[in-house]
This record gives C-alpha cells, structure tokens and sequence, in this order.
C-alpha cells in the first residue's frame, strides 16, 4: 500500500502534518490561554490577599492579652470577621502557630475546606513566613470540600506576639477551580477543533489527490495497453486546466509513437523478407557453385599450382558464403517468430562432452588444451537432464567452444556445468586476449566483431553469438558473458530443467570458481559409438573432415 498507491502516501503525510501543526498550535494557544487565565486569577487575589492578610494581621495582633479562654474567643470571633471578607467557595482561612511552646492557647485552625494544613502549607512557605516580615505566596494542590483535588495558591503573612507572645501565621487558601475548568473547555475545544481540522485535511488531500492521481493512473493504464501492442488506445481527455493538456500531449505522443512503431515495423517486415526472400534466392545458384567448388577441389592435384590455390580458397569462400546464408535464415526465422523448439530430455553432461570431443582436432590444431569441470555429482537423482532442444543446444555450445578456441592463444578452455533443483548451467572459460567492459556489452550484437581485422581460421559471419542469445531466449533461459583484458572471458548458458518451471538462480557464478585439479580431458573417444553430430553450419562441418592428400 505505501510503495503503490500515492493517494495513501498523501493523505497519510497531510494527516501527520495536521496532527504536528494542529498539535504545536494548540499547545502554544493553550499554554498562552492558560497563563492568561491564570494571571488574570492570580492578580485578583493578590489585590484581595494583601489587603485582607494586612487588615487581619493588624486585628490580631491587636487582640489583648487575658485569659486562654477569652485570647481564643476573641481570635475566633476575629477569624469570624475575617473569612466574612471573602468567597467562602473560594477562599479559606488558616491561622498556624509558627513556633513549637508548651503554652501555647491558639493551635491550628483550620478552615471550612482545608482540614489538614500540612497538605496546603509547604515547609519553604512556613520558613519564609517565620523569618520574613511581607506577604508570601505558593502555588499549590489540595482537596476542596468535594473530595476533588484542584489547584489553588496560598498567601501568608506572620502575626506576631499573639497572645501569650508566640508568632503565628495568617494564610488565605484560594480554589483555582473554575480556572481549571476554563482552561479544561479550552483544551477541549481546540481538541474538537483539531479533529474537525485533520479530518477536513484528510478529506481534502484524498479528493485533491484523487482528482490528480485518476488522471495519472489512467494514463498509466493506457500506457500498458500500448506497451503490450495495443496502439490504438488514447486518453479521454476533459476541460482545458493542465490534467487535460497533459492528456492532449499524451494523447499526441502515443499517435506519434503509433505512426513511428507502424512505419518501422512494416520497415522491419521489409528488411526481414528482403533477407529471407535473397537467402533462399541465393540458395539454389549458392548450390551450383558448391557443387562445381567440390568438383575443382577434389581435383585440384591435377591442377598447376596457382589453379590449386584458387581452388582452395574458392571452396572455403563458398562454405564461408554458405554459413553465412544458413545464418541469415536462421535469423530471419527469429525474427519472423517462426522458430520453434523441438524438446526431448537430454543429458547436458553427455552433450558437452560430445561437443569438447568434436572441437578436438581445432583445439589441436591451436595447441588448446580442453578440458571439462564438473561440480556436482553426475549420479544425483535428476544429473544434468533437462527438457531442451538438442540441435540447438549443441549450436549454442559448439559456438562458445570454437570462439573460446579461436581467443585461447593456445591457453586452456575449460567447459564448467553444474546443476540446481531448477536449471543447469555450463560455463565455457578462456584465458586468453579477453574483453573489456565495453566489449563485454556489444559481444551479442549481430556483425560485431572485437577486432575485425583479427585472422579467423573458422570463418564466421558475426552472427553466431546472436542466434546462441535468440536460441538461449526461445528456451526460457540466459547467456551471460564476462571478460577482463589479458585474464579471459567467460560465457554462462543457464536452461530451466523444464520449460514450464521457471528457475529461481544460477548454480554457477559469472565467472565459475572451481579447482584446477578437477579438469576432466576430452578426448574423440569420448563419442557416444554411432553418434552423429548435427550439423547446420558448413563451414563447421569443414573443421573435422580429413584434409585429402
């Protein structure tokens, strides 16, 4: 959900934004609300605490002296008189004896609300009232006559020599109820607000991103319909803001594209009939003039020496030609989509063999050692069976083979197969010239050549890598090619076992890593006795025939 769909990933971000813009401005107009309100709270009862607190200090302290019973009448009577002054909702009134004495005749009195005056009267405000002669404040908590715990400040002066001489403290408790409960509406509103606020955001990056996305995904749609050949699908395109513009221009380009890919695909079809059609034109004169090739070079003996010659080099360039002809058809076959496999089980271990074997005599001829590498146990349930063409294949391995060979400089060639559960791969390694990264990328490309000029003593058109790729493709599988300057090249065919089940990696690496010591030589024994190999390129066919004396 959040990697495929935009309109997820908008409304999901719009959300988190709303929640941390809503959240930083609610938090600011809350904390400034709250202050307010407190402030304004906290300045009234200032105003009211001093004058009350300095009034009934001076009444107290004007109490005179007597008897216990007459000293706590008077203060009760004054407290009376005190706490008349006031809101008896939201204030309270507190009288605390501040020294410790065995005579003393006024103990804690406590207030309408406050029963216990240690939970209001802090240790710190206690002290500063005793050592100080102004008016003192704290903010604190405390349960009111509801049972709920709510906020409050506390403002105390000290009353000295009360009678019988000891100091005390005068304290007015005040209920910050009602501000809490404003600031608690306040927070609630902006809460509702905020809510209100993300769900409208939600709504409207959903629509906006909607309104944008259809279009975009419309256009993809029809851009996979287009990519899967069906030319002919456009845009519906509505009103004139930039959604449609980009449908008009999108609409316009695939009907550009439309008349390019017709013009060169009718081209193409040009192209590959025009091949097809000279290949099997130039069979049958191709034909004659092999026969009359074969008929001067199997009597070139009787010829004076430069008529040998050119016998020679005529039949060579007559089966060069021929290949060249064998090639073009098949390739226009790959083209037309016309080539077809013809599957059977076949043993790929057995198959390379047969190939190292044939290649014998041109890596002889070379001085190239070949050998075989197998990793794996040949023995294991499934070996190296897998449901393949076996002409193509052995055209696919006989190519790299020869290639290798032609580039060894004489260095061994080493054929390397293993197996998987799901597909069986060969590798076949030079240490010869090798390539680099940039050759690496045109190897596969039809008529290229890394050195043009470079001898070839097998021929070759350019094109056998190609139809090694476009038969390695009609097979489910991949040719992968490797190489470094002065260490080689490498070429990994991979097939899948069957052609129904795809395969999930390679048994072997690019280039393969494997221990010399298990080099298997090849020899021409090595051909299962009364095999033959077929054959589709003449001038392959012209490797392993015995020169005539």
């Amino acid at each position: 959900m959040w990697s495929r769909s935009l309109m997820f990933r908008a409304v999901f971000f719009t959300g988190l934004l709303t929640v941390l813009g809503t959240g930083l401005i609610s938090y600011f107009l809350v904390t400034q609300v709250t202050s307010g309100l407190y402030q304004e709270r906290f300045d009234q009862v200032e105003i009211e605490a001093t004058s009350g607190l300095s009034q009934g200090r001076q009444e107290l302290q004007n109490i005179p002296s007597g008897e216990r019973s007459e000293v706590e009448a008077a203060v009760r009577e004054q407290m009376q008189q005190i706490a008349e002054g006031g809101n008896p909702q939201e204030r309270d009134e507190l009288l605390v004896p501040l020294e410790d004495g065995d005579n003393i005749f006024i103990t804690d009195r406590g207030g309408r609300f406050i029963e216990d005056t240690d939970e209001v009267l802090s240790d710190e405000l206690l002290e500063a009232v005793r050592s100080g002669s102004g008016q003192y404040y704290q903010p604190v908590s405390f349960t009111n006559a509801q049972g709920d715990v709510v906020p409050g400040v506390v403002f105390g002066v000290r009353v000295s020599t009360l009678p019988p001489g000891y100091n005390y403290g005068l304290f007015f408790v005040y209920d910050f109820s009602s501000v809490q409960d404003n600031v608690d509406f306040v927070f609630q509103a902006f809460l509702v607000a905020s809510a209100v606020i993300l769900l409208m955001n939600i709504l409207i990056a959903a629509w906006v991103t909607r309104t944008v996305v259809r279009p975009v995904s419309q256009a993809a749609e029809v851009s996979e319909r287009i990519a899967d050949g069906q030319l002919d699908q456009r845009l519906a395109v509505v009103g004139e803001d930039e959604i449609a513009r980009l449908g008009q221009s999108f609409n316009r380009m695939a009907s550009t594209l439309q008349d390019q890919i017709t013009q060169l695909a009718n081209l193409s079809k040009m192209q590959q009939r025009f091949v097809s059609d000279v290949s099997h034109e130039l069979r049958t004169p191709l034909s004659t003039v092999r026969i009359a090739a074969d008929v001067l070079h199997e009597s070139k003996d009787d010829f004076d020496p430069v008529s040998q010659r050119s016998a020679e080099i005529l039949h060579h360039q007559v089966e060069r030609f021929q290949a060249l002809l064998s090639d073009l058809l098949e390739m226009s076959r790959f083209d037309a989509g016309a080539a077809e496999l013809a599957l059977s089980e076949v043993d790929l271990l057995e198959l390379s063999k047969e190939v190292l074997a044939t290649a014998k005599p041109l890596a002889d001829r070379n001085g190239t050692p070949l050998y075989l590498v197998v990793q794996g146990q040949a023995d294991q349930p499934g070996g190296f069976t897998a449901e393949v063409d076996r002409r193509r294949i052995d055209r696919i391995l006989r190519n790299l083979v020869n290639n290798a060979i032609e580039h060894s400089e004489s260095r061994p060639v080493d054929v390397v197969i293993a197996s998987s559960p799901t597909a069986i791969a060969i590798a076949v390694r030079d240490h010869g010239v090798g390539m680099d990264p940039a050759e690496v990328a045109h190897v596969f490309d039809r008529f290229w050549r890394a050195d043009p000029a470079r001898a070839r003593t097998t021929g070759g058109s350019g094109l056998g890598l190609s139809i090694a790729t476009e038969d390695t493709r009609l097979h489910s599988g991949s040719l992968d090619a490797w190489g470094q300057k002065g260490q080689g090249a490498c070429f990994r065919v991979v097939l899948p076992r069957r052609q129904a089940e795809p395969y999930r990696a390679s048994p072997l690496a690019l280039p393969p890593t494997y221990n010399p010591e298990d080099r298997q030589s090849i020899t021409e024994d090595d051909l299962l006795p009364g095999h033959e190999v077929a054959y589709d390129r003449v001038h392959e066919q012209a490797l392993y025939r015995k020169e005539s004396s």
